[in-house]
């Protein structure tokens, strides 16, 4: 049994790849949306409640960790067609700021994907509080999420369907589920 704890400001924390994904979505053939996810998140947070100024994010995603549960379409992904995960090994977040928004928390930063850098708006949704796990560690959680168009990244490759519209959509929503285990124990 866990309990609600109180964590020192600000705490650092590791990303626990084993309980964190990185999923996206994306409309297909223009009438469903195929949904994937990268299995390789690691990163460091440091996140201070009291003065969201000095919290940070720093993620790196393995672009070959790539998963859609079809073989194929996971291949023509790392190809070079799409993210082309030989010269570009490793997607990366880089907060800049954090600011306070209604009851929740958006994260500004930089998203790298196929070597291109924009900014972009993480929407922070259920933030757990920090809580003693069975084994004496510290833990939180929290889903972030948010809306990219791939062709900003330099990801373009489509095909046009007979019947109108593309095989692939430009917008890709992004939905990160982070699990955290502090350094102080």
């Amino acid at each position: 049994m866990s309990s609600t704890i109180t964590t020192a400001t600000p705490a650092v924390w590791q990303v626990d790849t084993a309980h964190t994904s990185a999923q996206f979505s994306v409309r297909h053939l223009m009438i469903s949306n195929v949904k994937g996810e990268f299995t390789k998140v690691t990163g460091t947070i440091v996140y201070d409640p009291a003065d969201l100024a000095n919290s940070k994010v720093d993620v790196n995603i393995e672009a070959d960790s790539i998963n859609t549960r079809d073989a194929q379409r996971d291949g023509h992904l790392k190809s070079a067609d799409f993210l082309d995960t030989a010269k570009f090994p490793t997607l990366t977040f880089r907060s800049s700021k954090f600011l306070q928004s209604g009851d929740g928390i958006k994260i500004q930063g930089d998203l790298t994907i196929h070597g291109v850098t924009r900014e972009v708006v993480l929407d922070v949704e259920d933030l757990t509080p920090a809580v003693k796990d069975p084994w004496g560690f510290t833990r939180m959680g929290a889903t972030a999420t948010t809306r990219i168009n791939r062709r900003d990244f330099g990801l373009t490759w489509n095909t046009a369907l007979e019947t109108g519209g593309v095989l692939v959509g430009d917008e890709v929503k992004i939905t990160l589920d982070i699990e955290a285990v502090s350094q102080k124990q």
